[in-house]
């Protein structure tokens, strides 16, 4: 890890041995992993530039010309790895200097997962106040993810 990226919670999470069971894929310019514990939903994966660099604005050619089909790849995963009816694609940058989109399963059947409801639930699990996510469901959805990622890589 550089110097620049020390301080970087997205890097420390790519770094530690403790989650590597939840990466999903590993490229040259894009990593997929689910949420580490407490997870607020199953499937609530991420998508990762490699580089240490702050967002899209920031990308590099390679990294521009391939962020489309690598959020396509992880966000079908997600949607076929879950079942789910649609994946939110969420980037707010603030959290981290480190690109990291959101990739989030909405259910049409689970109410709590509609739009800007679904940040109410992830506050919800992250205070204690709901139920995280099943960790043995997680670990399926873990390899459901990467069975489909294994078919079409994000790179």
């Amino acid at each position: 890890m550089s110097n620049a990226a020390a301080g970087c919670d997205v890097c420390r999470i790519h770094a530690d041995a403790a989650l590597a069971p939840l990466e999903c894929h590993r490229g040259p310019r894009w990593i997929v992993r689910h949420h580490a514990p407490p997870a607020p939903i199953a499937g609530w994966a991420f998508l990762c530039a490699v580089r240490h660099v702050q967002g899209p604005a920031d990308l590099d050619d390679a990294e521009a010309a391939g962020f489309g089909r690598a959020l396509r790849a992880a966000s079908r995963a997600v949607r076929s790895a879950t079942g789910c009816d649609r994946v939110y694609a969420i980037a707010f940058g603030q959290g981290a200097p480190h690109l990291h989109v959101h990739l989030v399963p909405r259910f049409d059947a689970e109410p709590g997962t509609a739009a800007w409801k679904v940040a109410d639930w992830y506050r919800a699990v992250e205070r204690g106040e709901r139920a995280p996510a099943d960790a043995a469901r997680v670990h399926e959805t873990v390899a459901r993810l990467r069975a489909v990622l294994c078919s079409e890589p994000p790179e």
